[in-house]
């Protein structure tokens, strides 16, 4: 039994993979291709530091936190001919009109059932970039979509 091979069991968590999640726009299909991504990106946030002097001092005597700062929520997918979702970016780039949505971030396991996810709150569009086009490569037309939100929480399932 000493040279028993440990099992997946034996491990003290099952570290989920990166390649299998779903995202749901609220207010969208979430059964179109529309909302089939190849990369989801920007989970991010930091807290902005103060630091603070005390009189006499050359160092830093204080380090204090002050506020919490997200990055932007970054989707890339293929291209697509007719998007109702690059109509939403498309009111707010060229007409200015801003529809902000709740967005999920779901990370699956095998089962295709969540294992965590993360809700943004009230995103919107705030960049959206196309792949260069080259003659010389032979490449998917790639979108890229920012999103700007409130704020952002985990929940785990």
């Amino acid at each position: 039994m000493a040279n028993t091979p440990a099992t997946f069991d034996a491990y003290p968590y099952n570290a989920p993979v990166s390649f299998h999640f779903r995202v749901k726009i609220y207010g969208y299909d979430s059964d179109s291709n529309d909302l089939r991504f190849q990369d989801v990106g920007g989970l991010t946030a930091e807290i902005n530091i103060e630091e603070l002097v005390s009189g006499g001092e050359n160092t830093v005597s204080y380090r204090l936190p002050t506020r919490v700062k997200y990055g932007n929520l970054v989707l890339k997918r293929g291209m697509l001919k007719d998007s109702k979702l690059i109509e939403w970016f498309r009111n707010a780039i060229e007409e200015f009109e801003f529809a902000p949505a709740n967005v999920e971030v779901s990370l699956l396991n095998e089962n295709n059932q969540a294992v965590t996810h993360w809700i943004f709150t009230q995103a919107y569009p705030v960049k959206w970039v196309i792949a260069d086009f080259s003659a010389t490569g032979n490449t998917l037309v790639v979108e890229t979509i920012e999103l700007a939100y409130q704020y952002f929480q985990r929940k785990t399932s």
